[in-house]
């Protein structure tokens, strides 16, 4: 019987791991991928952590998990499927059996939404991607687009003029949301042209992304801008669906959760990108594993035996 299981670790999860190590929690962390660190990993430069100005995510994802090693923090390599109530606590069922834990917290972050159009899915990982990070090498020289007006779009399409010969950035709106700041590194690069008030309607090629039908939503005006990648930042959807049936959620899924990270059922806690809250950031998501594992000792000592 664990004191606490913590699904997912990204930053969240392996700073809850590393405050219930040092508290003295017998504590699990249930990873679903190989590697820890979450969204962390695809982020090319975090330039806001404080102490770590210009370090890139993948580092930063390895010193979280370093520093939970070095404490001897236990992890799991598990799919959870089902999160059961029970009388001395929680079942949690994974792809590798059932495991026990009086209390429970949620830190599986968010995935990336995606545009639901026309070839999307089809030429996924064929020119289409989510992580200008993790595949913009493949575009050196070459023409993308992102779509998206918020501070992830706005960086990967600054990260892409590096190395691209041209970068479109499409937003659907009139101005963007993306911090004033990278606003303005944005459009002081030469090769980024930013296309106002359109929406992406398809995106076409055989074996490979060669173009995007793109709309106009003041004019109506179709055309077709020839490309060779394009990278989709319109968003994050939270994963918080395992635990939807059993704590109050807002109407996008948050699950809602305030700076205790307590949720609506009593013995379940929430962390990071899925908390229902204002600001999602790395630097939030570590201040919220930490707050979660404070509320969690407090629970274990004065609502469980």
């Amino acid at each position: 019987m664990y004191d606490v299981a913590i699904i997912g670790s990204g930053p969240a999860g392996l700073s809850a791991s590393i405050y219930a190590k040092r508290a003295g929690l017998h504590a699990v962390t249930l990873e679903q991928n190989p590697m820890s660190g979450g969204q962390v990993l695809n982020t090319y430069e975090v330039d806001n952590y404080p102490g770590l100005p210009g370090i890139n995510g993948f580092d930063l994802g390895m010193k979280f998990r370093e520093h939970a090693d070095k404490l001897g923090c236990e992890f799991r390599e598990a799919v959870v499927e089902a999160v059961k109530e029970n009388a001395q606590g929680f079942t949690l069922v994974t792809d590798g059996g059932e495991l026990q834990a009086k209390t429970v917290l949620a830190a599986m972050g968010a995935t990336h939404a995606k545009l639901n159009i026309p070839g999307e899915e089809e030429l996924s990982g064929m020119g289409v991607s989510y992580c200008a990070t993790c595949d913009g090498a493949f575009f050196r020289g070459r023409v993308t687009a992102v779509i998206g007006g918020g501070d992830v779009a706005v960086e990967d399409a600054i990260f892409l003029a590096r190395g691209c010969e041209k970068v479109y950035l499409i937003h659907r709106r009139d101005e963007l949301r993306a911090a004033a700041v990278l606003q303005k590194e944005l459009m002081a690069l030469p090769n980024v042209e930013v296309i106002w008030d359109t929406v992406v309607e398809k995106i076409s090629g055989e074996d490979q992304v060669d173009s995007l039908l793109i709309k106009n939503v003041k004019t109506g005006e179709k055309k077709a801008l020839l490309v060779d990648g394009v990278f989709v930042a319109v968003g994050i959807i939270p994963s918080g669906g395992l635990l939807q049936d059993l704590v109050d959620c807002d109407e996008k899924g948050y699950l809602i959760a305030g700076e205790d990270c307590a949720t609506s059922r009593p013995g379940i806690f929430a962390a990071g990108d899925l908390r229902k809250k204002k600001l999602r950031q790395i630097v939030t998501a570590v201040s919220d594993g930490a707050n979660a594992i404070t509320s969690i000792l407090d629970y274990l000592l004065n609502h469980v035996e």
